[in-house]
């Protein structure tokens, strides 16, 4: 018989978040899997058509069954409202745990993006019923909820801190994107070594298509195009395209356009500073798209660019983004500290500089411009090596059926 695995996320299709492709690699391995999330309205914070608190709360999709949480949605993007939409999940995924009756589970899963609350039925679930529970730690807590919500409180900050490492010691096992990150859990949390792993996130095979779009090609092909695609939000920092494109104007240069896809809660604010500071020529904002579009936005792009805000913390982890450019194939623009700006660098792929220092992103960004289409090539082919080599998706799927069902973490990650 397969064996069965409950796998805990507060996102899920049709929101984009990695946990889809995650929770369909588990079914391609053999594995049983059933899913708890919440009700889909991220970024925008208005549930998805279709959807709703009396709608379509189990469905099944590409094998995974799916049940659906009440969860406050994040509409606005205030921090009340961000505030709501972190304690809803957990609080009302827990009476949800009731309809899981009679389903048994040899392994406890939780996927864990923002916040780390969602964390809370996946433990509740695995102590109750003695099944082993493991937290995919993608956003160091509190660290990451300071760069959405401005805490500044220390009584406030010291319970974040206390609620964050509560989840951590409780769940059994730990999966860390990175040696630094897994060891800053070891130091919190005491656990032993075994019982926390490194295993990287891998990008779905969808981007390491080339995907060549004719019409946006039209649309864009009179400049050197280089693109962002993903969430607008604080920690991505994308205020430094603006001051990166003020250097530029600065300059005389205006071969240069930077198209953004997506959306998120720092899109308004950020196109109205394009606007105020007269920077729209440089700037075209195609708004949100299915993930299976991104590929031929990558392949339009003469560089991707990355940027992170400036935090030790943030940059304990690899970006989802990075590894997602590395197996497009085009040249990386990194702005971050940390293992992405390592990546970029190790692999060849791109140029990567300190998080805020836009002097180096500006000069970065001009030598590529600079540089002939072969050599923005090579780099292109150097990230995918690089992708194949270390993020291949079958393997580290496998990495984590094994780990949660109960080998200890392997040596190599030390």
């Amino acid at each position: 018989m397969a064996k069965r695995i409950l796998v805990i996320s507060q996102h899920y299709w049709p929101e984009t978040f990695r946990s889809t492709d995650v929770c369909q690699g588990f079914v391609e391995l053999g594995y049983e899997v059933d899913l708890l999330c919440g009700l889909p309205n991220y970024p925008k914070g208005e549930l998805t058509e279709g959807y709703g608190f009396f709608k379509r709360r189990r469905e099944r999709k590409d094998g995974v069954e799916i049940f659906r949480a009440w969860e406050i949605p994040r509409k606005g993007n205030t921090s009340l409202r961000i505030f709501l939409n972190y304690v809803s999940f957990p609080f009302f995924a827990c009476f949800d745990l009731l309809r899981l009756a009679g389903r048994h589970y040899d392994a406890v899963f939780c996927y864990e993006t923002s916040p780390v609350l969602m964390a809370f039925p996946a433990i509740l679930y695995g102590k109750l019923h003695r099944v082993p529970s493991t937290i995919y730690v993608l956003d160091l807590w509190p660290e990451n909820l300071y760069s959405v919500l401005p805490i500044k409180n220390r009584l406030l900050r010291s319970i974040a801190m206390w609620v964050s490492n509560w989840h951590y010691k409780a769940a059994d096992r730990l999966i860390a994107m990175s040696p630094g990150l897994r060891q800053k859990l070891i130091e919190r949390t005491g656990k032993p070594a075994q019982k926390v792993a490194v295993i990287p996130q891998y990008c779905e095979a969808l981007y390491t298509q080339d995907l060549e779009d004719h019409a946006l090609r039209r649309r864009f092909g009179d400049k050197f195009n280089v693109v962002f695609a993903g969430n607008f939000s604080p920690a991505q920092a994308l205020e430094n395209l603006v001051e990166v494109a003020r250097r530029l104007r600065a300059r005389g240069e205006k071969g240069i356009r930077f198209i953004l896809v997506g959306d998120g809660m720092s899109r308004e604010g950020l196109m109205q500073t394009i606007a105020a500071e007269g920077l729209s020529d440089y700037f075209a904002f195609e708004g949100p798209h299915p993930m299976t579009d991104i590929p031929a936005y990558h392949t339009l792009a003469d560089a991707l660019i990355a940027c992170l805000a400036k935090s030790e913390d943030l940059g304990l982890t690899i970006p989802a983004k990075i590894t997602s450019y590395c197996a497009a194939g085009r040249p990386i623009l990194a702005c971050m500290d940390g293992e992405g700006a390592r990546v970029v660098q190790q692999a060849g792929c791109g140029f990567a500089c300190a998080a805020g220092d836009l002097d180096a992103l500006t000069e970065n960004l001009l030598r590529l411009y600079r540089m002939s289409a072969a050599e923005r090539a090579e780099m292109g082919r150097r990230g995918r090596a690089y992708n194949a080599l270390h993020f291949d998706r079958g393997n580290l799927l496998r990495q984590m059926t094994d780990f949660m069902l109960g080998s200890d973490a392997p040596a190599a990650v030390d």
